[in-house]
């Protein structure tokens, strides 16, 4: 299957103030029918600083649980209190804080997992990978995908042949669960954004609370209260990042109840002020989000419906 390619100069000063020019590119894949509803998107890209030695960082926001394989500079990067530096093949949680991540020239395959694709994949609850990065072949949870490291890590392979081998091990290792029609109803749910309460969105999803929180703690990762938190905070981001020189205040989302709200929030998910961040650099998380956005039509992960392509 062919994917879907965008190509993008971004930039940012160096040490020495002058302005360094990098290109990223971004190739996003569909997965097959038979595993709809399970992934954000698999996905490549290809970072190329202006010199051979430089190193870009950036941020990730908050998103759902990823699996990623790095064939050139493998990255340094943290999530709260877990580091990873030198790994080729890294493991996330879902996460509801940022990940600092410093990388150099590099391709790399990323894996985005739904949370019916965590049900599907995973044995362990998602509540007890939340807001980690790991050395995915040492972490229990991730380790059953190390076996994909050789080929997607592997410089001489072609994408079409990564892309393949993705398929065939996500194919053959999924396994369907109980709670696939639950966790489809509370993605939908989180998504749409249309529910002011916990109450609200137990009564939208046709279940107890106590359900409610269950399924969102084993396959979300978090409690009911802070998805729909997050969803709101991400709604928020990706509207100021896709619209380079707006402000802050354009971009809240409307059910925050005024600025001093949604910088607090911001403050808890991104553990900086809204000016801070907006003052920093973006040299990969803009341009990804941006030909995430024109090509796929959804710029973030948290965004993505829970079934099919966006859009």
């Amino acid at each position: 299957m062919p994917g879907m390619r965008e190509e993008q100069d971004e930039g940012a000063q160096d040490a020495g103030g002058a302005f360094a020019p990098h290109r990223v590119v971004a190739e996003f894949h569909e997965p097959p029918p038979e595993l709809e509803g399970c992934f954000t998107t698999f996905y490549h890209l290809s970072l190329a600083p202006a010199q051979p030695a430089a190193r870009v960082t950036d941020y990730l926001q908050p998103e759902w649980a990823n699996i990623r394989f790095f064939c050139g500079n493998a990255p340094e990067a943290e999530i709260a209190g877990t580091r990873v530096n030198g790994a080729r093949f890294v493991g996330t949680g879902p996460s509801s804080l940022p990940c600092r991540f410093t990388l150099g020239p590099v391709r790399m395959w990323g894996v985005g997992f739904l949370p019916l694709g965590w049900a599907r994949f995973f044995d362990a609850e998602a509540s007890a990978c939340a807001n980690i990065i790991c050395d995915g072949t040492a972490h229990p949870a991730f380790a059953r995908f190390a076996h994909l490291e050789p080929a997607l890590c592997d410089p001489d392979a072609s994408l079409e042949e990564q892309h393949a081998a993705i398929i065939t091990a996500m194919t053959r290792s999924m396994r369907p669960t109980r709670d696939d029609a639950r966790i489809r109803r509370v993605h939908a749910a989180l998504v749409g954004g249309e529910q002011a309460s916990v109450h609200e969105l137990a009564e939208t999803c046709a279940m107890s609370i106590r359900t409610l929180e269950r399924v969102c703690m084993r396959y979300f990762g978090f409690t009911p209260k802070l998805l729909m938190r997050r969803q709101r905070f991400m709604r928020s981001l990706t509207t100021f990042m896709l619209h380079r020189g707006s402000r802050w205040t354009e971009a809240m989302d409307a059910h925050y109840h005024d600025q001093a709200q949604f910088t607090r929030e911001f403050r808890e998910f991104m553990t900086m002020n809204p000016s801070e961040y907006a003052a920093l650099d973006h040299p990969v998380l803009t341009s990804f989000m941006e030909a995430r956005a024109r090509v796929w039509g959804s710029p973030a992960q948290t965004l993505d419906a829970p079934a099919g392509r966006p859009g």
